[in-house]
């Protein structure tokens, strides 16, 4: 190993570590997406709102038909108990097509899942302002949560509707690359192009680099679990520190 990778593997051992001790502030939380009037639609509203990405409305929500399919999840984060960001996922198969990708890009998407392959969508990332300013690492920390469904659900692909000044964070993090160019969801006021990690390649890889992306499966199970009622009544631990830890890959920077 070089002097180079030496240096690397130390700027990423003490920003894992950092991540590591933020994560026990952290809670994630299942929404009801039936609850149209949960917090993590409101964030979501004002967070479009701020960027006149959505149309006011009355009820000061953002909420859409794809919150509704079977396919659907939304978690919201807390830190220190206090609601600073929100993610919804769609895990894609043949028998359960709906996404926010596949509304933008029907054919591709259609003939990945005709050919057997899955893929887990991300969308709707939203954060509270202040949150934002204070806390760089939020979109590390929300899209944990994606990470985590990918590997809950033995995915082929990690999808994402991405907007250009967010790729370089995907491609670096993720190593997910552009598979299709510009289109814009219904609805919103920004294009986006989109971007697929392939699940299999990168998770060793983002596990050394960013060891508190991983996880247990006791608490995957409580994240996506089939039994909805059991994982939406309380707020759900991160244990990335156990998993790393569990298979040496995390050691903190002294």
């Amino acid at each position: 190993m070089g002097n180079a990778d030496i240096e690397t593997r130390s700027r990423t051992s003490r920003f894992a570590t950092s991540l590591m001790d933020m994560l026990e502030r952290v809670e994630y939380r299942r929404v009801r997406l039936d609850e149209q009037f949960d917090p993590v639609y409101r964030l979501r509203y004002e967070a479009y709102r701020r960027e006149d990405g959505i149309a006011a409305n009355e009820d000061r929500i953002a909420s859409d038909h794809l919150d509704f399919t079977p396919n659907a999840m939304c978690h919201g984060v807390y830190i220190d108990g206090e609601l600073v960001s929100s993610i919804r996922l769609h895990f894609a198969t043949a028998a359960h097509r709906e996404s926010p990708c596949m509304r933008m890009y029907p054919e591709l998407l259609g003939g990945m899942l005709d050919a057997g392959q899955t893929y887990v969508d991300p969308s709707r990332f939203t954060a509270d302002r202040e949150a934002t300013l204070a806390i760089p690492a939020l979109p590390f920390i929300t899209l944990r949560i994606a990470a985590m469904a990918c590997e809950y659900f033995d995915a082929d692909y990690c999808l994402s509707g991405v907007r250009d000044e967010h790729a370089a964070f995907y491609k670096r993090v993720f190593g997910s690359s552009e598979i299709a160019g510009y289109s814009q969801y219904p609805g919103m006021s920004f294009p986006v192009k989109l971007y697929a990690a392939a699940v299999g390649d990168i998770r060793n890889r983002v596990a050394d680099r960013f060891p508190f992306f991983m996880s247990t499966s006791a608490e995957r199970n409580k994240m996506f679990g089939s039994d909805s009622d059991a994982h939406y009544l309380g707020l759900i631990q991160p244990t990335a520190r156990q998993a790393a830890l569990a298979e040496a890959r995390f050691a903190p920077a002294e």
